[in-house]
């Protein structure tokens, strides 16, 4: 199932300042480096990192076709962030005035007791970004979507309707001269030289290349989802201060938090309220009561409470987990995984959306390269190679937020908040107590003080990353297919 909604849910509609028409005409991506040798690529599943790899494939000297299966591309209502990993992508794709125009850059992230609103932890965002290369954004999804499908759509075939129902992985043979090929649900046989399933959390590629269903865990949490506009919340003297000074604002309570943050110019504020599960479906645009999210957060603090009396409508999404894959990659070497088809994120740590761009980022600079059939498979396994890891302690990283911003009151939650208030006060200049030295402020509950793990989490550059493995590897050991290494490549 692909991260885009069905019809029967209306999809938001894209800001007007959310248009890279055009961009990609003058893009440069790899430094104008096109691979020799074109595929035909198919990917199944329109969503983000659907888009962002079709992008980079077909920046890369490839022809791309998108197999959807909704009537219609789009977003639901709901915000996301954009960390400066994925910004710094963003901007090198020529979306940096798109993204000034309608997103918002958070001055901080402040994390807060639920029942009292006290500041328990604070670090600052805003230019402090730039240390890693590129700013913090906050944005709605659709804008999101919008921007990227700017970017691929000049380049790429788009097939709504299309429901992927069976794959054919095998490369071409005397037996199947023409290759890897998937069917759809209406009969269509579609032929490709490489399938990429970008298909979601609920992906069917992901049963062919793994031959099983890889099982899903329940987290015990489940998120509301809800945009309010920031018009009435100005009107309101202890509202105003939250987008005059746009932080990101999480409230933590046993079992449950809330993380409230601008999007779209600060003409709204979306609200993201994780809560114990209670039966819940895991779907983007499965709709909830108001009523009984307020009743679910009716012990946090007076401001909250002004904040959900004006939730209108929620979504409501089940939380389950899933762990790291044994391989993204069908045995034939022509099916290959990307984003949440092969590393699903739960959103305690905002990367789900980051994870999948940087995949794609990988993917289109390392199949730049390409220039003879017998390097897809070794360049599969390369971008392999350079993203599970990442990924995977991403998803540990996100599982992490989960226990330490649920901690029951009590002695746990006071040690965490005497962390969090220990690094808060580095941050804004304070004395450190007495024979504190941790200037980097490793393994800090606030994870976003952290400076080693921020450096590995927002300093990542996807193409240095890719360009670096084919300096050290690629080019020595498959950069010039000849005889000597196709030989090596058929002892494999």
């Amino acid at each position: 199932m692909s991260s885009t909604p069905s019809s029967s849910k209306p999809l938001a509609i894209p800001d007007q300042a959310a248009n890279a028409q055009g961009v990609s005409e003058s893009l440069n991506l790899c430094n104008g480096r096109k691979a020799s040798l074109s595929l035909h690529i198919l990917i199944v599943g329109c969503g983000l990192g659907g888009l962002a790899a079709a992008h980079c494939l077909a920046q890369a000297g490839h022809r791309i076709t998108i197999l959807e299966s909704a009537t219609a591309i789009g977003e639901v209502g709901a915000g996301i962030q954009v960390s400066p990993n994925v910004s710094r992508l963003l901007r090198r794709w020529g979306l940096g005035k798109a993204l000034e125009d309608i997103a918002v850059r958070p001055e901080a992230i402040a994390l807060r007791r639920y029942n009292t609103g006290e500041l328990v932890g604070w670090t600052k965002w805003a230019e402090k970004m730039e240390e890693f290369g590129a700013p913090y954004y906050h944005i709605h999804r659709a804008d999101f979507h919008k921007l990227l499908y700017d970017l691929a759509a000049p380049n790429v075939t788009l097939k709504l309707k299309s429901t992927v129902v069976s794959v054919n992985p095998d490369p071409p043979s005397a037996s199947n001269p023409e290759g890897p090929s998937v069917t759809l649900s209406d009969g269509t046989v579609i032929h490709g030289d490489l399938v990429i399933g970008a298909d979601g959390v609920k992906s069917y590629i992901q049963q062919v290349v793994l031959g099983r269903v890889n099982p899903a865990r329940p987290t015990g949490d489940a998120a509301y989802r809800a945009i309010i506009p920031t018009s009435e919340m100005l009107k309101d003297p202890e509202l105003r201060p939250l987008l005059e000074n746009p932080e990101m604002t999480g409230w933590m309570a046993p079992g449950r938090h809330l993380m409230a943050y601008c999007i779209r110019a600060k003409r709204e504020y979306n609200l993201v309220l994780i809560h114990p599960d209670d039966n819940s479906v895991e779907s983007w645009t499965a709709e909830a009561s108001a009523d009984k999210m307020r009743s679910d957060f009716a012990d946090f603090e007076p401001k909250v409470q002004k904040l959900l009396k004006f939730v209108d409508s929620t979504l409501k999404w089940r939380l389950m987990d899933r762990q790291p894959l044994e391989t993204w990659i069908h045995s034939s070497g022509r099916v290959v995984l990307l984003g949440d088809a092969c590393h699903p994120m739960l959103p305690y740590r905002a990367q789900g959306a980051a994870m999948a761009i940087e995949d794609a980022a990988v993917l289109g600079n390392l199949f730049s390269h390409l220039s003879h059939p017998s390097q897809i498979h070794p360049l599969l396994e390369a971008y392999q190679s350079l993203r599970l890891k990442r990924t995977a302690d991403t998803q540990a990283s996100s599982r992490d937020n989960q226990r330490i911003f649920h901690l029951p009151d009590g002695p746990e939650q006071e040690k965490r908040d005497e962390e969090m208030r220990r690094a808060m006060a580095k941050e804004k200049g304070l004395p450190a107590p007495e024979g504190d030295a941790d200037e980097e402020m490793k393994g800090n509950a606030n994870q976003w003080a952290d400076k080693p793990k921020s450096q590995a989490q927002f300093g990542y550059d996807a193409d240095e990353v890719a360009e670096k493995w084919w300096r050290d590897v690629g080019e020595m050991t498959i950069g010039s297919p000849g005889e000597t290494v196709l030989a090596k490549l058929d002892g494999q």
